[in-house]
């Protein structure tokens, strides 16, 4: 594309060059100068879409209407509504901008960049000529950091109302956060990125402020030099780390916050190491760490990873460790993250090593390969890295369906499948490098013809993480700049909107769940009797019939039953019972036409002391405790007849079970149905209740009769367990 010649050469002047000595002194004052005198404003954008636009055309060395142009060459599906033009035009030069700058591995410790990135979130939400304009502005010289010794800024220019500074006291969207953040893989993910600006702005009402914002770059800038000066230490060469593989955290290194490997009842102190891999134990010894022992989180071993309780001689006293078992472990293993207060060190590792997991799960399941694997090892990276810069910067802590790791998220999501399907189609895209065909036909960079790396590698990789290496031995390409700006993500996009749809009505279910919760046994009986209320008057009719106190409604229903199963209609009648219950529930829920269902009316029983509610509770153990046992002696006793311990109860059992067996073989089953009914409801009928009694007496005196099969209890020696 002969219209953009202008970006290659930017872009590699913006290797070595940092933003602020792009232009020096008076040089610089000029081309501000000269942008007020050129500068176009575009009449589809408002003012402060046309600011943002004319500090983009002052970055890319082009000209706003000649962006305008590529825009309408290069994205040939635009809208023709005016607002979304507007947004999508602003999208462009927003995106095209951030791909540019990028290409520094410094651009997150630049003030200036986080300012402009921060003022196109605010000019996407009023991006339409139709929003009011801005007013005459100044620049604001209160910040140091956006300007230079001159006074000049490359964003900021106060030669023209076009370049004007936005109030650092508007706030930003959800959807403006979410179209421009995702731009920069470092600053957040498609998938996690709703969850990203609720963490943000958990204490500002949904709306995100630029000192919230500009804290949590300098966070996620300070945790990447961090793991990059970690991965360059002498712990990294102590681990014997494999290539590719990346320390993603490390605790316990210090004296005061150690961390506890619990081995049956034993405990040790040590340092704990995250890679991309595996988890690997220092023990401490004397002065020095002993040889690290390797947790292996990428080989399909079977792990489980889940909270657990610690304590001292395997005491179960405090909630603050992770169990991790797999098959090759003879017996799990816990690390303890000991913390005066709460339990957030034992959460974030918790949350980190299930991720690693679940990102292996998933290569696993879709068999990823060379640049497959390592783009998704690459979102998991950069998710645990936010997560840490999040939880150092605002000390927050997350639940369950608003973590900002990506796997771990998809995991747990209703429908979270579907975004991992999604995931691997964009993969399967990138790697047979479908996205970059649009990127060479209309760049004139001629390097984009061959595959590039995709951009979360690419995004590590220009930070200083070598996730991936060229077989060729060739220096790493740059993305395509269509990998960004084109609907290669629409699918994921939409697998994650319907999977945050389903969650925020499970969201809705446990808040109703909450709600209806009650303490205490009898009141939930009572609750639990209520919800019965009609299945149990049903019972009691069918026991009032069998009991034959009415003998003519006996008679009749004896009648009727038989008669049913005669003519074979029985296997119809739960068929029946199933379309009644759905004209039923139709008939209801065109009835009341979306109102609110009306409370269940519950008559607590008489309120209980704590004393009172302890011996009920002791009475309801001491009950199952004695049904388990009555259990118990009849299994015994089955066990007993079934291995002739008593040779007559033994004989007698077994021609009761042929006669059955002759029953079933020659008996059509409706017969059998009809036998079954007639003895089971005629028990209570006044010509058969003295023999059935009769009948009854004798089969418990014959039950009694029979002895229990021995049982020998064999107890472990406690004292070899506690060796």
């Amino acid at each position: 594309m002969a219209k953009g010649t202008g970006t290659g050469v930017f872009e590699n002047f913006l290797r070595d060059k940092s933003l602020k000595s792009l232009f020096s002194g008076a040089g610089r004052r000029r081309m501000a100068a000269d942008a007020a005198d050129d500068v176009v404003s575009i009449p589809q954008l408002s003012d402060l879409a046309n600011s943002v636009v004319a500090r983009c055309s002052r970055i890319l060395l082009l000209p706003a209407e000649i962006l305008q142009q590529n825009f309408e060459a290069y994205m040939l599906g635009h809208s023709r509504e005016p607002t979304m033009y507007a947004r999508e035009l602003l999208e462009y030069c927003c995106y095209k901008t951030l791909y540019a700058i990028t290409a520094r591995p410094d651009y997150l410790a630049d003030t200036e960049f986080r300012r402009l990135t921060f003022d196109m979130m605010l000019a996407w939400e009023s991006a339409g000529a139709e929003i009011e304009p801005l007013p005459n502005a100044t620049v604001s010289r209160n910040n140091p950091e956006a300007e230079d010794e001159d006074g000049a800024s490359i964003f900021y220019t106060n030669s023209t109302r076009l370049a004007a500074q936005v109030d650092v006291k508007k706030t930003v969207g959800l959807n403006a956060f979410a179209r421009i953040a995702t731009a920069c893989p470092i600053l957040a993910d498609l998938i996690t990125v709703h969850n990203l600006f609720d963490a943000l702005t958990s204490s500002s009402g949904g709306q995100l402020h630029f000192f919230v914002y500009d804290k949590y770059l300098k966070s996620l800038d300070k945790v990447l030099k961090s793991a990059k000066s970690t991965m360059g230490s002498p712990l990294a060469s102590n681990l014997h780390l494999c290539d590719g593989e990346i320390i993603l955290d490390v605790d316990g290194a210090l004296p005061t916050q150690p961390v506890l490997q619990h081995i049956g009842i034993s405990a040790w102190p040590g340092r704990l190491t995250l890679t991309t891999h595996a988890l690997y134990f220092e023990s401490l010894g004397v002065g020095t760490y002993d040889k690290a022992v390797k947790y292996d989180l990428a080989a399909d071993l079977k792990q489980v990873v889940k909270r657990e309780l610690t304590g001292p001689l395997g005491a179960r006293l405090f909630d603050k460790a992770v169990m991790y078992k797999s098959c090759s472990l003879a017996e799990p293993i816990c690390f303890e993250f000991p913390e005066l207060k709460g339990s957030s060190r034992r959460g974030y590792w918790l949350a980190i090593i299930r991720e690693v997991l679940q990102v292996h799960r998933f290569i696993r399941e879709f068999n990823l390969e060379d640049i497959k694997e390592a783009e998704a090892l690459s979102r998991a990276i950069l998710g645990i890295f936010r997560y840490r810069a999040v939880k150092e910067a605002f000390r927050v802590s997350l639940p369950c369906f608003k973590t900002i790791l990506a796997f771990d998220l998809a995991d747990k999501l209703p429908k979270g499948d579907m975004i991992l399907q999604a995931l691997c189609n964009y993969l399967e895209l990138v790697q047979i490098g479908c996205l970059n065909h649009r990127a060479a036909e209309f760049d004139a960079d001629k390097r984009l013809k061959s595959h590039p790396l995709p951009l979360f590698v690419y995004a590590l990789t220009r930070v200083g993480f070598t996730v991936v290496k060229r077989e060729d031995g060739n220096e790493p390409k740059d993305p395509a700049f269509s990998d960004i700006c084109f609907d290669a993500t629409k699918s994921l996009e939409t697998a994650v909107k319907e999977s945050f749809c389903y969650s925020e009505r499970a969201k809705e279910a446990r808040a109703t769940v909450d709600q209806v919760k009650v303490e205490g046994i009898d009141t939930n009986l009572a609750v639990m009797q209520e919800l019965l209320f009609p299945v149990v008057e049903a019972g009691k009719m069918l026991c009032i019939l069998a009991e034959w106190q009415d003998p003519f409604k006996s008679s009749i229903f004896l009648i009727l039953f038989l008669y049913l199963s005669y003519r074979g209609w029985l296997s119809y009648a739960l068929p029946c019972i199933f379309l009644f219950l759905a004209l039923y529930m139709l008939w209801h829920k065109f009835c009341r036409k979306g109102k609110q269902l009306e409370a269940l009316l519950i008559k607590p029983p008489p309120n209980k002391n704590a004393v009172e509610q302890i011996v009920t509770l002791q009475n309801a153990i001491s009950r199952l405790e004695n049904c388990v046992h009555a259990g118990n002696i009849t299994l015994l006793k089955l066990r007993a007849v079934l291995f002739a311990a008593v040779p007559k109860a033994t004989e007698m059992a077994a021609l009761v079970l042929v006669a059955a067996a002759a029953l079933l073989t020659f008996l059509p089953f409706k017969h059998l149905v009809m036998l079954v009914a007639v003895e089971a409801y005629t028990r209570e009928m006044p010509l058969r209740k003295q023999s059935n009694e009769k009948l009854q007496r004798r089969v418990r005196e014959w039950w009694a009769r029979i002895p229990a099969a021995p049982v020998q209890v064999i107890r472990t020696d406690e004292s070899k367990k506690r060796r």
